[in-house]
């Protein structure tokens, strides 16, 4: 199966996309660019808005506001047609030590909005990173999950009943499976489900298919994989880059699997990926779960 690019090969930290079936179109952000962009698949037409501060993962409500996961906390950004952001805080965690972020995040099936943090200096591997849930009426909540390097992968199966976790670091390399309380929003019972230290790459951005089979971005091995709920893994497809960060399924039909990726900043890095930075559509046969709006039962 091949990977077709549909971007060109742009973004620095490409991350977080997200369909919106309403305008059939596909959103994601470039966390150091301090941008959000939208391509609207059919016409190929795309834009982009710049953001105040890095912004790490999104997803919407039902007036088309974007609640973001940003540097300093979690925002509400109103994408203006005249290409303006205005931003609101909602709320912002106490972060353990300076120089930190939100990173990967999303909504549960419910629409409430779930983002974890890390620190910026990867290398120095910090486990100071912790799990987060908001919502309008109870705000930021308790940490549900901490000691995280790389906080990364999180997805809830089909039903909503099983939440996922990755932490992507070096140090750990592993993706845990939580029951998940619906009705409360209460993730329990964590153990792992993949081990990635058995398998090449590290685990980046997910998504669940219809099946409640869990993708993954194999970062550094150019892979995305597909596991089975019960953490076999089912096939890995090749993207032309070392670095696919996060996948989404969208177009008309949920069945085109969207991949952002990273740009490395070294010539010679490049040589050998100059795709890399790009977004990647691939079609793997199955179809995804449409995202749940931010409030949407909530």
């Amino acid at each position: 199966m091949r990977a077709e690019r549909v971007t060109e090969p742009a973004d620095a930290v490409g991350e977080s996309p997200v369909w919106r079936p309403s305008e059939e179109a596909l959103y994601w952000v470039d966390i150091p660019g301090r941008r959000i962009h939208r391509l609207h698949v059919a016409s190929g037409k795309r834009r982009s808005w710049e953001t105040r501060e890095p912004v790490a993962c999104i997803a919407f409500d039902a007036r088309g506001l974007v609640i973001a996961g940003m540097e300093t906390g979690i925002f509400t950004l109103e994408l203006r047609d005249d290409g303006k952001v205005a931003a609101e805080c909602l709320a912002a965690p106490q972060f353990a030590m300076p120089g930190m972020r939100f990173n990967d995040g999303r909504c549960d099936r419910q629409g409430r909005f779930w983002a974890g943090t890390m620190h910026n200096d990867i290398p120095a591997g910090h486990a100071v990173g912790a799990l987060y849930r908001y919502t309008r009426k109870e705000g930021l909540t308790a940490a549900a999950a901490t000691h995280l390097y790389t906080q990364n992968g999180l997805a809830f199966s089909p039903d909503g009943r099983v939440m996922y976790l990755s932490d992507s670091h070096p140090k750990a390399q592993v993706i845990w499976a939580y029951d998940y309380e619906c009705a409360s929003g209460t993730p329990h019972a964590r153990r792992v489900f993949v081990d990635m230290n058995q398998h090449p790459g590290r685990p980046d951005g997910a998504a669940v298919d219809v099946d409640g089979c869990y993708w993954t971005c194999a970062n550094d091995a150019g892979l995305v994989h597909r596991f089975t709920p019960a953490g076999d893994l089912d096939r890995s497809l090749e993207v032309p880059v070392k670095k696919p960060t996060m996948c989404a399924f969208g177009g008309p039909k949920l069945d085109t699997l969207y991949v952002t990726s990273i740009r490395p900043a070294r010539a010679e890095d490049l040589a050998t990926q100059p795709d890399a930075g790009a977004v990647f559509a691939l079609r793997p046969g199955v179809q995804g779960i449409a995202e749940t709006q931010f409030g949407a039962h909530h």
